[in-house]
């Protein structure tokens, strides 16, 4: 994105016929700004773009770069910087976004997703999360945020398709008998209509290899989430690569009693 704004701005003073230094006087600001945002080093400010586009003589582009960079400037967003305030409200803005999905396609390699968390998962890993990352501890208001999100998944003609590596039913991130709890959970998930729910099991011949946890939402986003940060992905051509991969990781699932009995293994082995 940042390098594709780079690119028109470039293309603006290579129309105009005018050289780095003369762009820079038009614009009053160092030469190496100019450089460094026609490369690409530099995600220019709303300002940054009025003022170049206005040295241009195009002053009307302005409007829909400045929209490209405030949509690069959400794309990465690290989690020190979402979770500053706690983590609560970061479940309380994602809310509109759950309301407007009809289809959930979410791959995960590492936790239950959120919409499948009982209390008592989403509380050890949402302790875990503040603890590791160093973040205002709001857990308990924070979970219920969480459950009150995903509540929305199950109401109205939504659909929700799951797709979970088998290690996910076996990570303990919170005490056994929450974790049996929440594997019975998933169970009783599973049963539910408009849902599915894939496990890839262990030892079997893939198509795609374990990549990182994302969300689909429809197909107008993807989130996913990395160590440090969350990426949320608008470009359609990136968002039609992780639906592929999504397709691709459930000729590799088992489904119905299949991954029923997966499930009920990982039970068993907390007994």
């Amino acid at each position: 994105m940042r390098h594709s704004i780079a690119a028109a701005l470039a293309d603006m003073r290579n129309q105009q016929g005018l050289s780095n230094v003369e762009l820079s006087l038009r614009c009053g600001w160092s030469t190496s700004k100019t450089s460094r945002i026609a490369r690409g080093l530099q995600l220019p400010s709303a300002r940054d773009i009025q003022v170049w586009c206005d040295a241009c003589r195009q002053p009307r582009r302005a409007g829909d770069l400045i929209a490209k960079a405030l949509s690069a400037e959400t794309m990465y967003v690290e989690w020190q910087r979402l979770h500053h305030h706690g983590l609560r409200h970061v479940h309380e803005r994602t809310t509109p976004l759950y309301e407007r999905t009809r289809t959930f396609r979410v791959y995960s390699s590492s936790v239950f997703p959120g919409m499948l968390q009982t209390e008592e998962y989403a509380t050890g890993l949402l302790q875990m999360i503040t603890a590791f990352q160093h973040t205002p501890d709001d857990v308990p208001e924070a979970v219920q945020a969480r459950l009150a999100r995903s509540g929305v998944v199950y109401r109205g003609r939504r659909n929700l398709a799951v797709l979970l590596e088998e290690t996910v039913l076996h990570h303990l991130v919170c005490p056994p008998d929450a974790m049996a709890q929440q594997l019975h959970r998933l169970l009783a998930v599973m049963r539910r209509q408009r849902v599915s729910v894939g496990v890839l099991p262990f030892g079997i011949r893939r198509t795609v290899w374990p990549v990182e946890s994302f969300y689909a939402f429809d197909h107008s986003q993807i989130a996913v989430e990395n160590l440090t940060a969350e990426v949320n992905i608008t470009t359609p051509g990136e968002i039609a690569i992780y639906l592929d991969a999504f397709a691709r990781l459930a000729t590799s699932a088992l489904f119905g009693a299949a991954a029923t009995e997966r499930v009920r293994r990982a039970i068993r082995a907390l007994e």
